[in-house]
């Protein structure tokens, strides 16, 4: 029988949080900006003329719980 040995590995190194506090940000801001456009682009609050905007998020705003009708 042959003796296997197992060599340590490396553990990850932490990440700061610095360098993740940017992207978190943009990711909350990305998701914001989602939610208005799925919740609330729509007749008066509307940033765009037309229905464009809220027939392309249609299907979202019923899966998410949104009343639109």
């Amino acid at each position: 029988m042959s003796d296997t040995t197992f060599t340590p590995v490396a553990a990850p190194a932490p990440i700061p949080v610095g360098e993740i506090l940017p992207w978190a940000i943009f990711g909350g801001l990305l998701m914001i900006i989602a939610i208005y456009f799925v919740g609330t682009e729509e007749g008066a609050m509307a940033l765009f003329s037309g229905g464009y905007v809220h027939e392309f998020v249609h299907d979202g705003r019923h899966l998410l719980g949104f009343p639109c009708h």
